[in-house]
């Protein structure tokens, strides 16, 4: 598949190809499902916590002897019928963690992509690393290269080589920088366009191809 690419001007450099592989794969809608699914339990903390009858404050004493005043027996005023009482089968720390094979993470990713391509929703750029740290350099670039909505800018590279990149993506409203090796269904799905520069191309070329 052939796609042209652009300079951070906005002006058509010259083309690569996308490997068929990745970007015109089979789409399998269950495992992007699953890979979705497993990303978002993953990011769960699992810190809630509520406390049982024994952990919450008071309650050492039985409130009323047991026979002879009419009342219901109790053995304590934190049990969990009273107000202030303890939780019954309440919330504890868990781990929400889900396991995945990395040859289906890898097709999830492929069918991703292949969505995104098939919308037109994916734009080449020669190097991305030569913008300057700017907002309005940034926001430039976008509006040459007609991008509409909300942007994932990739990168293939230390924080400090690609600083300048983040400086000027970090202030636009809906525009993201991901590195390469990071690449995940969420954030595919999630922005409306991939920017993936030559580089970035390779690096995503060597883990799924």
């Amino acid at each position: 598949m052939q796609m042209p690419v652009f300079n951070i001007d906005g002006e058509k450099v010259g083309e690569a190809d996308l490997p068929e592989s990745i970007f015109s794969a089979p789409v399998n809608e269950a495992v992007m499902h699953q890979a979705l699914v497993r990303q978002l339990a993953n990011a769960r903390l699992g810190t809630h916590k509520t406390k049982g009858r024994s952990e919450v404050r008071g309650g050492g004493r039985k409130p009323w002897r047991q026979k002879g005043t009419g009342r219901a027996r109790q053995g304590s005023i934190r049990a969990p019928q009273w107000k202030g009482g303890g939780t019954v089968f309440g919330p504890q720390p868990r781990s929400y963690r889900k396991d995945m094979p990395k040859k289906m993470r890898h097709l999830a990713l492929r069918s991703a992509l292949t969505v995104k391509a098939e919308e037109g929703q994916i734009v080449l750029l020669d190097d991305v690393s030569r913008v300057p740290p700017k907002t309005r350099e940034m926001a430039a670039l976008l509006y040459g290269l007609n991008v509409e909505g909300s942007a994932l800018v990739l990168i293939n590279g230390g924080r400090a080589s690609y600083e300048n990149v983040y400086r000027a993506a970090r202030n636009l409203p809906g525009v993201e920088t991901l590195h390469a090796k990071y690449l995940n269904v969420r954030d595919i799905l999630e922005f409306d366009t991939l920017i993936i520069p030559l580089d970035a191309l390779e690096a995503i070329t060597d883990v799924l191809g």
